[in-house]
């Protein structure tokens, strides 16, 4: 008896959150527990990264806290914890994976604006 796991488990995909590319500047506004109460807490940076794929499909954004230190976090496309996903402005790369992103700061970080 072999069972189909996708006929088990149920995942809708979070309306909240539109259609993201690699590059692209992003506001994610994800909900975080701290100390038993729940607050919205916003990363904006760019996508370095998405990975698409039914239930393990996400998106990684990288943004330069202080002292340049660079912080990636990932978050899940079906997550309800994704509050909402805004995007700033669209980028005109030519890569699927920013990782060469990792080790340029300052003005060499930039990426072009994708015209429409």
């Amino acid at each position: 008896m072999i069972t189909d796991i996708r006929s088990v488990v149920e995942l809708t995909p979070n309306p909240n959150i539109p259609e993201i590319h690699p590059g692209d500047t992003v506001r994610v506004s994800a909900k975080v527990v701290e100390a038993g109460r729940e607050r919205i807490q916003v990363f904006e940076g760019t996508v370095i990264r998405v990975r698409r794929g039914g239930a393990s499909a996400n998106f990684t954004v990288r943004r330069i806290a202080s002292n340049s230190i660079g912080v990636e976090r990932t978050f899940f496309l079906a997550s309800p914890r994704v509050d909402k996903v805004e995007v700033v402005r669209r980028g005109h790369v030519r890569r699927a994976k920013l990782y060469y992103l990792r080790g340029l700061t300052g003005k060499a970080a930039r990426l072009k604006e994708r015209r429409k």
